[in-house]
């Protein structure tokens, strides 16, 4: 087995490297004076099980080129099985038409990563389940859930019987049910109602909040509207308090701001994608490693053995 990884998250590659006490392979992943993306592996990888870590977000199309320019390096390098890890899957949230003449660009980006030259893709908390169907290869899509239940146990404490988990939006609530289900407890459902993109306004709370700690659960937290105006929603509705646990802090403009002003006592993120300077000195927003879920994976698939299992 060998892991290699690109430039949009070396300390979580790094971090999976240590895991699973496998050094990272020795590339050189550089740009040409145009910024053209320059790959090179430095050791022999003829006939090895090769994983690649790297996510897609921002500057997404800068990471998504440098993960397809490795794919095929190693493929031409007679690498023998190449699995792109993508802890964050960019351009997940277009995975359908919207209108007409609009493109489904995670199709495209997945149909780019299988022609590149990978055998398989390990992936976490897609946006939409489906779109391991928009793959020709095997795609196993991991759940944070395990690193979050984890966490709100430590956290909550002696208190755990009065977590109420919430949904930000109908879409989630497969995602807040599982989890709801393993702490055994109760759910609800935020119906909302989004004007125009990036605006998101909240119109009713379905199930009760009254006394609750409420914990908000989602995939992607972007611009912090959505996790905000619900918070706000929640503690109008007599909630204790409200935190937030999303599994890729995408946190974009000034989203760490506004979650810092916000009602949310913390808003927990996964490291999948690489944490900015804001997220590292804000006091309210802080990280969870899934290094251990991933090495945990990739030897599972290399072992040949199921990955499902970890979830059971």
């Amino acid at each position: 087995m060998k892991v290699l990884a690109g430039n949009s998250n070396r300390p979580l590659a790094e971090a999976i490297s240590t895991c699973l006490g496998v050094p990272l392979t020795k590339a050189s992943v550089r740009r040409f004076s145009d910024m053209e993306v320059f790959v090179e592996i430095l050791e022999n990888v003829r006939g090895e099980d090769v994983f690649v870590v790297q996510s897609t977000s921002f500057p997404a199309n800068d990471n998504l080129m440098e993960l397809l320019v490795t794919i095929d390096a190693l493929r031409r390098g007679s690498a023998r099985r190449i699995t792109a890890v993508i802890p964050y899957y960019g351009y997940a949230r277009q995975d359908r038409k919207t209108g007409p003449r609009t493109p489904i660009s995670a199709k495209l980006v997945a149909n780019l990563i299988t022609q590149a030259g990978a055998n398989r893709v390990l992936t976490m908390d897609l946006h939409a389940g489906q779109i391991q169907g928009f793959f020709d290869i095997p795609t196993d899509n991991l759940m944070a859930a395990p690193v979050f239940e984890k966490d709100i146990r430590h956290a909550f404490e002696g208190s755990v019987d009065e977590v109420t988990i919430v949904s930000p939006d109908v879409g989630g609530v497969v995602r807040a049910r599982a989890l709801a289900k393993r702490l055994d407890a109760d759910l609800a459902i935020i119906d909302k109602r989004r004007e125009r993109a990036g605006v998101s306004e909240v119109m009713n709370i379905i199930g009760d909040a009254q006394g609750r700690r409420c914990i908000l659960i989602d995939d992607i937290v972007d611009s912090g509207g959505t996790l905000c105006n619900a918070a706000v929603a929640l503690m109008e509705a007599g909630a204790k308090s409200v935190h937030a646990y999303c599994t890729h802090g995408v946190l974009s403009g000034g989203a760490v701001a506004r979650v810092a002003v916000s009602p949310l006592v913390q808003l927990v993120t996964t490291d999948s994608i690489q944490a900015t300077e804001a997220v590292r000195v804000s006091r309210n927003t802080r990280q969870l490693t899934i290094a251990p879920l991933m090495a945990e994976a990739i030897m599972r698939i290399s072992e040949e053995r199921s990955v499902s299992s970890l979830f059971s």
